[in-house]
């Protein structure tokens, strides 16, 4: 274990409940195929099958970003309704050695959808660098 990661967790568990996602009042994600993500210093995420999702409503951006902890990601916007909600979402088609259980799934920003439930509870919207969003892309 490197310096940089000594204390730093990340760890998943597959979801037993339904997971849905809700962006500007559409369902895009529904699925019981759901891991939750945990990692030291940021709120669990959950990241979901592309088959549960409606791919159709996603547009790949340009937006990248690296997390030495799981790898590369790329990002989506979802455009619903003629309103686009800008990288909504995001995925590590190649992750690290030993985040293989992520590969390929999509996650998305609970601070930009509508909400995502779990069974029959709405998760909590989490404070984070990210709840912080212009007008344009509230949705």
């Amino acid at each position: 274990m490197s310096a940089a990661s000594e204390g730093h967790v990340v760890a998943t568990e597959p979801v037993a409940e339904r997971v849905t996602v809700i962006v500007r009042g559409v369902t895009l994600a529904d699925s019981t195929g759901a891991r939750r993500l945990h990692e030291t210093g940021l709120p669990p995420r959950f990241y979901i099958p592309r088959s549960d999702i409606a791919m159709d409503r996603l547009v790949p951006t340009a937006t990248t970003s690296h997390c030495p902890f799981k790898g590369d990601a790329v990002y989506w916007s979802a455009e619903v309704d003629g309103a686009t909600v800008k990288d909504v979402a995001w995925s590590y088609p190649t992750p690290i050695p030993g985040r293989e259980d992520i590969a390929g799934l999509i996650c998305f920003f609970d601070e930009k959808v509508d909400a995502i439930a779990v069974g029959d509870e709405t998760v909590a919207k989490p404070e984070t660098p990210w709840s912080v969003l212009s007008d344009a892309e509230h949705p």
